[in-house]
């Protein structure tokens, strides 16, 4: 202390006001909150009478002969809570064999089989992923099967096997390129 500062002492009712604000809040933090009651949770019902604790004042009869009798047959089996339709009506029954329209008792020749009616063409497996416009207009879709990225503008063929028919905003129309099988494939960000 040569340089010949005064030395600052701290002014001791600057400390008590700083004690009391902190005695203050700490009783404040931990001074018990004025909590309502809580309403119990086991209400009488009504009609019966309690007395005390909620104690039945009378209990109900014991019916032992009802325990004693055999317990009711189940019903049906063939419920099923998850058929939201009426049950289909019995099929009529089967006409003797005996009883056919003709002299000769014969009901005629079975009825032919129901056409065969070949199967669609298997889904087409692309992801579309994106367009590009080009500076003259057109519209380009880039399209991926998993492995591979295609990418072509409205009735180019790609991979060989598909036709773009529409590319639209959200969505692109392709088809075989046979024609068949025509798809509507959903945007979808990768």
């Amino acid at each position: 202390m040569a340089d010949g500062a005064p030395r600052q002492t701290p002014r001791p009712w600057i400390l008590v006001t700083l004690g009391v604000v902190l005695i203050a809040l700490i009783g404040w933090y931990t001074w018990p909150a004025a909590v309502p009651a809580a309403a119990p949770s086991n209400l009488p019902r009504d009609g019966v009478a309690t007395q005390g604790r909620g104690v039945l004042t009378k209990p109900p009869p014991v019916r032992l002969e009802a325990l004693k009798q055999p317990p009711p047959e189940p019903r049906s089996a063939d419920r099923n809570p998850f058929r939201f339709q009426p049950k289909p009506p019995p099929l009529p029954p089967a006409p003797p064999p005996g009883a056919g329209s003709g002299a000769g008792g014969s009901t005629g020749p079975p009825p032919p089989p129901p056409p065969v009616i070949p199967p669609g063409p298997p889904p087409i497996q692309l992801k579309f992923f994106g367009t590009v416009d080009t500076p003259r207009g057109a519209k380009v879709a880039a399209l991926t099967d998993g492995k591979a990225v295609f990418h072509g503008k409205e009735g180019d063929i790609i991979d060989g096997r598909y036709r773009i028919v529409k590319i639209g905003v959200e969505s692109i129309v392709l088809e075989y390129a046979d024609g068949r099988g025509r798809t509507t494939i959903p945007l979808r960000g990768q």
